[in-house]
């Protein structure tokens, strides 16, 4: 890592869980090793995951409270399973994606005023990845602390799992309650880092990329400067100022394409999380606020909640600023000194590309949730409005259920 990695906190987090899942950049065959190694063994951990939860939903569905508490966690497990599948069939995409990141946004040279667009966008980037990186941790932990406290003062052939486990196997007892409880502590893990790491990822693309459409902007507006105006006469220099107009031009160009490409491998990770994302916010409200649940689990839903609530924003805000600054570009290059050029050859070339880059940067570079829609914050209050009407309509058939 380079001397801007090296300083940043949400990238240090991010490539160091990311490596754990197995979706990061391999400098050499041992390192490529253990990177199919960590794949493999999470693919293993999801599946293991998936089949408790199956399993456990099909012997207390009749239990409506229970089956509420299964249905999120076979939700989440949902969100995990698809984004590993689709990030898997778009791989080389996908590391093309970190590496064009880490080379050309992370580790290139910039001006004193554009260092300062790069470190707001660092500041933001590690305010989200911390926040959501610790309510999904503090989840995980409290899902195996749960147990823990639970089983004080109980024997040994009353003690429960994390998650039940329907097998004829005396698991309460040692030393099958030690080794499972083991393999669901690890799996949980598993499952654990592979829900936030990819958000975290997706949320540092985002953020730095319009950052770089920021940096664009400034370089527009600066290109044609007052003091250069007396100059314009002078071919030589106006050559000069066309050829760093095509330069950054090319980089508009790189910056959309960019743009599309993570579109291309998201927008259905985008889709499935807008989809759940309702669902599961009311799920976990109706497990604080309405079930009857131990303190424990109650303590697990809400740092699930409040995760997810940051995920959310971080998910919707990030969107929402790559389009908003992908747009900004027509005004930015509108703002720049055209009106002051001289009337010639070079100045009708540069005016025209001036125009043209208005033109397409009206159209947002964003991402849409499968093509039928872009995210913004109105995604944000949208997805919210729909969790509460969700909610009411849960908590009338929890009432019908109970008899009240």
């Amino acid at each position: 890592m380079r001397n801007h990695e090296k300083k940043d906190i949400s990238i240090i987090l991010t490539a160091f869980f990311m490596k754990f899942t197995g979706f990061w950049l391999a400098a050499n065959s041992k390192e490529q090793f253990r990177r199919r190694f960590a794949f493999y063994y999470n693919t293993g951990a999801v599946s293991f995951a998936v089949y408790v939860e199956i399993t456990d939903f099909i012997y207390s569905r009749d239990n409506f409270t229970e089956a509420i508490y299964i249905l999120c966690n076979t939700m989440t497990l949902v969100m995990v399973l698809s984004k590993m599948l689709i990030l898997t069939l778009h791989r080389t995409k996908f590391m093309y994606l970190i590496k064009y990141m880490q080379d050309q946004f992370w580790n290139s040279n910039y001006e004193p005023e554009e260092n300062v667009i790069v470190e707001k966008c660092r500041k933001q980037c590690t305010y989200f990845v911390c926040s959501f990186t610790f309510f999904a941790l503090g989840t995980v932990f409290c899902y195996v602390l749960t147990p823990i406290i639970e089983n004080v003062g109980r024997n040994e052939t009353d003690r429960i799992l994390p998650f039940t486990m329907w097998i004829d196997l005396p698991f309460s007892t040692s030393p099958y309650f030690e080794m499972m409880f083991v393999i669901q502590v690890l799996s949980l893990y598993g499952v654990g880092i592979c829900y936030f790491c990819f958000d975290n990822l997706l949320c540092i693309m985002n953020i730095h990329t319009a950052g770089q459409f920021r940096i664009l902007q400034q370089r527009l507006v600066k290109i044609y400067q007052e003091n250069d105006i007396s100059n314009y006469y002078q071919i030589d220099h106006l050559q000069n100022v066309y050829n760093r107009f095509k330069e950054l031009v090319i980089q508009h160009q790189m910056l959309i394409k960019y743009s599309k490409d993570l579109n291309h491998v998201f927008t259905f990770i985008t889709l499935g999380q807008v989809l759940i994302f309702s669902i599961l916010i009311c799920l976990v409200g109706y497990e604080i606020f309405i079930a009857d649940a131990a303190p424990t689990r109650r303590a697990v839903f809400i740092f699930y909640i409040t995760g997810t609530m940051t995920q959310l924003m971080m998910f919707t805000y990030s969107c929402n600023i790559l389009a908003e600054e992908s747009m900004n570009v027509a005004e930015a290059a509108y703002s720049s000194s055209w009106t002051s050029m001289p009337i010639n050859e070079i100045s009708k070339f540069l005016k025209k590309g001036l125009l043209l880059i208005i033109i397409r940067a009206r159209k947002p570079c964003s991402l849409s949730a499968g093509g039928f829609f872009s995210v913004s914050l109105e995604t944000y209050t949208a997805v919210m409005s729909t969790a509460m009407s969700y909610f009411t309509l849960l908590r009338q058939r929890s009432l019908e259920v109970i008899g009240v």
